[in-house]
């Protein structure tokens, strides 16, 4: 018995039903498709991309907030220790609480006030720096070492960043001695 045409298997030159051996674009697939040692590789490549990208980045953010804090550290002491400085009665007691002021800055922010230099220098009138509107200015100087640098070697002071800030305050026309 002969079956009508309609029922007959499709023609091969229909693509979509050419049958399951003569897929149209079974070249391109042949391509794709990784070898037995090559999967997983993509994974792999991603996790090492990764992390040579994210590594120096977060470095950098401690580094970046650690010269952060030293700065808003040092401007904090240096603009205090000015404050204090011209409200105090005599130039000795001026001296002792300018350097305690630079202290407890440095101290709030985590920062080790040893190695913090400070100076005052002042527009001395006729009886020294604190004359009435003379203008007192207080220069605090710090490092910041870079963090996750060891300490061999002397390299913690190699790798540390100066830091410097300047404050200037008036004596109130108001001040007296004592």
């Amino acid at each position: 018995m002969l079956l009508p045409r309609t029922c007959a298997r499709p023609e091969p030159t229909d693509p979509m039903r050419a049958g399951p051996n003569r897929h149209p674009h079974r070249h391109l697939h042949r391509h794709r498709r990784p070898s037995g040692s090559e999967r997983g590789s993509a994974s792999l490549e991603f996790i090492t991309a990764g992390l040579i990208l994210l590594v120096p980045l977060v470095y950098l953010v401690l580094a970046m907030a650690a010269l952060q804090g030293g700065a808003l550290a040092v401007e904090g002491a240096a603009r205090q220790a000015a404050r204090v400085y011209v409200q105090a009665p005599d130039e000795v007691t001026a001296t002792a609480r300018a350097e305690r002021a630079v202290q407890f800055g440095l101290a709030d922010y985590g920062i080790d006030a040893a190695g913090a230099e400070m100076t005052v220098d002042c527009q001395a009138g006729a009886n020294g720096c604190l004359t009435r509107r003379s203008t007192v200015t207080v220069t605090v100087r710090i490092r910041v070492p870079l963090p996750l640098v060891p300490q061999v070697l002397s390299l913690r002071n190699g790798s540390s960043v100066p830091l410097e800030a300047v404050a200037t305050q008036t004596v109130s026309r108001f001040w007296r001695a004592g």
